[in-house]
């Protein structure tokens, strides 16, 4: 059986997402979650770098292999496996991985700006990695963050998988952000749309001895 996984959040809304899809494909699998939303608000103002400290901090001593599920601070967090001992993903680097393989032009999605240059970032890396020409696009959905603030899920998907509908020029697009990926069943476009959570959480379980 599989168990003894770390996931590092920063937002509750995150906890029930993953469980469920724990429960829906990979039963039996032991999550432990930590939400520090601090860990994003200072991301945004500070950079992510600065989080550093804080991420060590809250993920020293874990024992177990770790998905963090925000985007702007998962190259942060990847950096400190090694002092941790332990594998560390980022929830959106499967995502990625099959965004280059799926198309040469990948449209980016995302609802906060600083999520971009990441994951602009790590496409970028992923492309290298597969050898693949791969042109980006990116865009902030507007609107759409202060809706999921507000706590309008329903709304904040609605403006997503508008936008992503409303992409004409790729042949793959991404949802940058975890808090996205519902808006995958709302879109009717007939270009793939990629979220993080399913692969990221597979990926992650697999590094579980």
């Amino acid at each position: 059986m599989v168990t003894g996984l770390t996931l590092l959040h920063t937002s509750p809304v995150h906890v029930p997402v993953f469980d469920a899809l724990r429960d829906r494909e990979h039963p039996g699998a032991v999550l432990r979650h930590l939400v520090a939303p601090e860990l994003l608000d200072r991301a945004r103002t500070q950079g992510p770098a600065s989080v550093a400290p804080a991420v060590r901090a809250l993920l020293d001593g874990s024992g177990a292999p770790v998905l963090v599920t925000c985007s702007p601070i998962g190259a942060v967090a990847e950096s400190l496996a090694p002092g941790l001992g332990v594998p560390v993903l980022r929830v959106d680097r499967p995502m990625a991985a099959e965004a280059v393989r799926t198309g040469l032009r990948v449209a980016v999605l995302a609802t906060v700006e600083s999520t971009l240059h990441p994951t602009l970032a790590l496409l970028a890396e992923e492309a290298g990695r597969a050898g693949r020409p791969v042109s980006v696009s990116a865009d902030v959905v507007p609107h759409a963050w202060s809706r999921f603030e507000a706590g309008d899920t329903a709304g904040y998907l609605r403006l997503v998988a508008e936008a992503a509908d409303a992409v004409t020029d790729a042949d793959v697009i991404v949802l940058a952000q975890a808090s996205m990926a519902d808006a995958t069943l709302l879109a009717t476009t007939a270009t793939p749309v990629l979220s993080s959570p399913a692969p990221g959480l597979r990926a992650a379980l697999h590094a579980v001895v």
